[in-house]
């Protein structure tokens, strides 16, 4: 009886071990090209790691920089016209009045060389800013004169910095020969730009300071 038993135990283990020898001897007697059974049930055992798994893990692709690049640009230029409208109907300051008009006739002409550019090469542009420019857009509205002047002008400071850095990289590295063609053309109107924008908020900020001095010598009297 004990023996039974003990056989009874014993056959699992037994029957595993013939499975596993076959398993081996029908891998090493398989014909290439012709997969055995244990073969096929290695591969559906294979863990979600391993390289069956690998097609689930693998990132996507990457976007196109030079896409990137034009999609970063329509985005800015949009911003700026929209801006410099703003600016021409809320400044108070003549030389940002003019700095403004400059913005808008110059942007809405490389807006348009990027949407030809764009329709040639197949490419979809944003039709509006991003939510960063919406922002920033929504905060001037509810500005007037000397306060909107300052804002805007600082703005115009740090969105040239953000476009000139931009231009000069796809200048630099683009692949696409149109739109590096165009960021190269574009690069010193741009330099001009921020040139303009830096002296323009320089010329603000002295006449606010010195409309601040104006004001606090009146009240002292």
């Amino acid at each position: 009886m004990k023996q039974s038993k003990f056989a009874l135990r014993l056959a699992p283990a037994m029957v595993s071990a013939a499975l596993l020898a076959f398993s081996v001897t029908s891998i090493h007697a398989a014909p290439d090209g012709a997969p055995a059974a244990a073969s096929i049930l290695l591969a559906q055992a294979t863990p979600p790691g391993g390289a069956a798994g690998s097609s689930a893990t693998t990132p996507a692709k990457a976007r196109n920089p030079d896409h990137k690049f034009a999609e970063e640009a329509a985005r800015g230029g949009m911003a700026e016209v929209e801006a410099g409208k703003l600016a021409q109907k809320q400044a108070s300051a003549a030389p940002v009045k003019a700095f403004a008009e400059h913005m808008v006739s110059d942007h809405t002409k490389a807006n348009d060389q990027l949407k030809q550019l764009a329709t040639k090469n197949g490419l979809t542009l944003p039709t509006g800013p991003d939510r960063s420019h919406a922002k920033k857009a929504e905060k001037l509205g509810k500005m007037q004169g000397a306060e909107f002047d300052r804002e805007y002008m600082k703005m115009m400071v740090d969105d040239h910095k953000k476009t000139v850095s931009l231009f000069e990289k796809e200048a630099k590295s683009g692949k696409d020969p149109d739109l590096k063609n165009f960021a190269a053309a574009l690069l010193p109107d741009l330099q001009k730009h921020l040139q303009m924008a830096q002296s323009t908020e320089q010329e603000v900020r002295k006449s606010s300071a010195a409309a601040g001095e104006k004001s606090r010598s009146a009240t002292m009297k």
